[in-house]
């Protein structure tokens, strides 16, 4: 099962990763590639707290004006963070980190709260060289970070689902 491979690899970074300054291990592969199944199964084996990003912090955001949700941002998932007062915290769905809107870098904000725990997060993107990237180029959300401050576990190709069949008469 790819899922139980990739929650293996994650977990072989633990010892590394509570030695760094930023505790961050970004688990980085395209949509659909097996992130969130692999988080859960991690979660489930190191019996940690798995958070959807999206959801906990969309509803801390929702009562605030645009301005307001920039400058409490930080304050807001650092919140989060230490409800789940855990030394390992799983973040899944953080697309919200990259909204033009909250105008914050998402790696910066990640790391801000990996100084004190050890956070695994998902990250849909790819790592080529020492080159992060989160969407594709043309996406409006897409950002690009050379040599970032974490540890990244790619997603390899063989251990994607295989793409569904075409059914017939489709070209």
């Amino acid at each position: 099962m790819a899922s139980a491979s990739l929650a293996h690899r994650i977990k072989e970074q633990m010892p590394t990763a509570s030695t760094l300054y930023y505790r961050l291990v970004l688990l980085v592969g395209k949509p659909r590639s097996g992130k969130t199944a692999a988080l859960r199964q991690f979660a489930a084996d190191q019996d940690c707290p798995l958070v959807n990003l999206n959801l906990a912090l969309s509803e801390r955001l929702l009562e605030l004006t645009t301005k307001q949700r920039a400058i409490r941002v930080t304050r807001l998932l650092d919140a989060i963070a230490k409800e789940n007062s855990a030394d390992v915290l799983i973040l899944d769905n953080i697309e919200i980190l990259f909204s033009a809107e909250l105008q914050q870098d998402p790696l910066r904000l990640l790391q801000g709260i990996a100084r004190n725990r050890t956070v695994v997060a998902s990250w849909a993107g790819d790592y080529q060289g020492k080159r992060l990237t989160y969407a594709e180029p043309s996406h409006p959300e897409y950002q690009q970070y050379d040599q970032p401050d974490a540890i990244i576990v790619p997603v390899e190709a063989s251990s994607q689902p295989a793409p569904k069949a075409e059914t017939e008469g489709q070209s």
